[in-house]
């Protein structure tokens, strides 16, 4: 969780953030945090983490609520590469995704967002 937090708090691409769930126990977490981008678009972010599973789902959109793409790895998708990790296309497509956390997540959407000059 603290991770999740961290990483938060030092994207470029973050305005402000709020947790809006947070459960644990002895042997687990749960997180569920609404981030404002830079753009006004919004990440819908929510981890489970225990010592036997990694449960997410990170929901991109824009500012009128429409989807941009959404990742998780909830095992639905079972003809994918990358199963049970995918995301979700505005337009309905499942794809494989190698974004497989909030990092790589972050990263994906700031290559989107950030020009390589800035």
């Amino acid at each position: 969780m603290l991770e999740t937090l961290e990483l938060l708090k030092k994207s470029r691409i973050i305005k402000k953030f709020e947790v809006i769930d947070f459960k644990h126990g002895k042997d687990f977490y749960y997180i569920k945090i609404k981030a404002e981008v830079i753009d006004g678009s919004v990440l819908a972010i929510r981890e489970y983490v225990s010592e036997q599973d990694f449960l997410y789902s990170y929901h991109w959109q824009d500012f009128k609520g429409n989807l941009l793409m959404r990742w998780d790895n909830a095992p639905h998708f079972k003809n994918i590469k990358t199963y049970p990790h995918h995301k979700h296309l505005t337009n309905g497509t499942v794809l494989e995704s190698y974004e497989v956390n909030l990092k790589d997540v972050l990263k994906f959407i700031e290559s989107k967002l950030i020009s390589p000059k800035n």
